[in-house]
C-alpha cells in the first residue's frame, strides 16, 4: 500500500507544476521585448548616421554655392552659440533628423528617377540606331509614358509626407491618394505639412546669422589682408598688416560667437568682453583657437592646384569635416568662460596668451605663403576659411 501512494503522488506534482498551453514562457516574452527594443534602437542609430552623413553632405553643398553660403556659415555660428549657452558640444550637432529627412527624400528622388534614365537611355539608343523606325516610335511612346508615371509618383509621395519609404514604394501611393481625395483637404493638408516643414528648417534664421557675422567678420579682416598682400610692393605695409592679422584672429572666433549668443550685430566689435572672457578661461581660449586655426591649414594646401568646377563641393567637404567641430569647441571655451566670474590666476593668463600668440603667427606665416603657392594669388591672403565663408575658393 505504501509502494501505491508512492507511485500516485509524482504525477499530481508534475500536473500542478505545469503552466496552461496557451500562456507563453515569461523568459521568452522577456527574449522577444529586448529583442524588439535592440531592432528599434539599431534602426534609430541608423537614422541618426543617415542624417548626419546628410548634413554633412548638404552644408557641404550649400558652402560651394553663392548666396547659399550664408546658410552654411550661420549653421556654424548658431551650432557654436548653443554649446556656449550650455557647455555641452552634443548641443551643437542641430536638425539632424531633419537632415536625414531632407537627404532620404533626396535619395528617393534619384531612385524613383532611374526609370525615366534608363528608359531615355534606350529611346536615345534607338534613335541611333533605328532612326524613324517603329523602334524609336515604341520607345518614345515608353518615355513618354514612364516620364507621366514619374511625375505622378513624385508628386503622390511629396504628398504623403516625402519619406523614402513613399518612393521606394510606389504601390501604396495610389491608393493613400485615392481615399484622400474621397476625405477631401488633401491639398490644404500637403501645403501645410510642407510649409511646417520648412519653417522647422529656420533658414531665414540662418541666413541671416551667416549674412551679418560674415560682413562683421569681414569688416576686420579686410584691412589686415589687404595691407598683407601689399608685401611685394610695400614690404613696411605687409609687415603692418602681417601684426594686424595676428591681433585680429585670435579675437575674432570669440566675437562671432558672442554676436551669435546675444543676436546684436555690436557684439561683433566687443574686444573687451572677449578679452575679460580670455581671462576666466585662459587655457580654453588658446586650445580652442589652435584647433581652429589649425584645421583652416588642409584648406591651404588644397588650394595649390586648381579644383575643377564640378568639384568645388569636395574642399567644402574638407571644411566641413575639419572646422564644423573646431567652431562647436570655440562655443565650449566661450561657455566656460561664462561660468566664471572672477579671472584666473596671472601665471595661466601668461601661459595662455603665450600659446595664442605662436598659434596666432604660425596661421599668419600659412596665409602670407599661400599668396605664392595658391593657385589664386593674392586672392587666398582675403579667403580666411578660419572666419569667412565656408568655402575655400571664392572665386570659383
Amino acid at each position: 500500500m505504501h509502494e501505491a501512494l508512492l507511485l500516485e503522488e509524482p504525477p499530481v506534482v508534475i500536473e500542478a507544476a505545469l503552466p496552461p498551453a496557451d500562456a507563453p514562457p515569461r523568459r521568452f516574452r522577456r527574449v522577444r521585448g529586448l529583442l524588439w527594443r535592440s531592432i528599434r534602437g539599431l534602426g534609430s542609430a541608423i537614422g541618426w548616421v543617415f542624417g548626419m552623413v546628410s548634413l554633412i553632405l548638404g552644408l557641404s553643398i550649400l558652402a560651394a554655392l553663392p548666396i547659399l553660403q550664408f546658410l552654411s556659415m550661420g549653421y556654424l555660428l548658431e551650432s557654436s552659440a548653443r554649446v556656449a549657452r550650455s557647455g555641452r558640444l552634443r548641443d551643437g550637432v542641430i536638425g539632424v533628423r531633419l537632415a536625414g529627412r531632407v537627404g532620404g527624400t533626396a535619395v528617393g528622388v534619384v531612385a524613383s528617377l532611374i526609370p525615366l534614365w534608363l528608359a531615355g537611355l534606350y529611346a536615345g539608343s534607338a534613335a541611333i540606331i533605328d532612326p524613324g523606325g517603329s523602334v524609336e516610335r515604341t520607345w518614345r511612346i515608353i518615355r513618354a509614358v514612364v516620364w507621366a508615371l514619374t511625375c505622378l509618383h513624385l508628386l503622390a509621395a511629396f504628398a504623403r509626407g516625402g519619406r523614402i519609404r513613399h518612393f521606394l514604394w510606389p504601390f501604396g501611393n495610389p491608393l493613400w491618394v485615392y481615399r484622400r481625395l474621397r476625405e477631401g483637404g488633401l491639398y490644404a493638408a500637403s501645403r501645410d505639412g510642407f510649409w511646417s516643414f520648412v519653417g522647422r528648417l529656420r533658414l531665414p534664421h540662418y541666413f541671416r546669422l551667416g549674412l551679418i557675422g560674415f560682413l562683421g567678420t569681414l569688416a576686420w579682416l579686410v584691412l589686415p589682408s589687404a595691407l598683407l598682400a601689399s608685401t611685394s610692393r610695400f614690404p613696411l605695409l605687409g609687415i603692418v598688416g602681417a601684426i594686424s592679422l595676428a591681433f585680429v584672429a585670435p579675437r575674432l572666433p570669440f566675437l562671432q560667437v558672442r554676436y551669435a549668443v546675444e543676436g546684436r550685430t555690436s557684439a561683433l566689435f566687443s574686444f573687451r568682453a572677449v578679452r575679460q572672457g580670455f581671462g576666466r578661461a585662459p587655457w580654453a581660449f588658446a586650445f580652442a583657437l589652435a584647433v581652429l586655426l589649425l584645421a583652416s591649414v588642409p584648406l591651404y594646401l588644397l588650394k595649390i592646384e586648381m579644383i575643377p568646377r564640378e568639384a568645388a563641393w569636395l574642399p567644402s567637404l574638407v571644411f566641413v569635416i575639419f572646422l564644423g567641430p573646431a567652431h562647436l569647441l570655440v562655443g565650449w571655451a566661450y561657455a566656460r568662460s561664462r561660468r566664471r566670474d572672477q579671472p584666473r590666476h596671472w601665471f595661466f593668463r601668461i601661459l595662455g596668451r603665450l600659446a595664442i600668440v605662436v598659434v596666432a603667427l604660425f596661421y599668419v606665416l600659412v596665409v602670407f605663403i599661400s599668396q605664392y603657392t595658391s593657385w589664386g594669388g593674392l586672392w587666398s591672403v582675403y579667403e580666411q576659411h578660419a572666419f569667412l565663408l565656408p568655402v575655400p575658393f571664392l572665386t570659383m
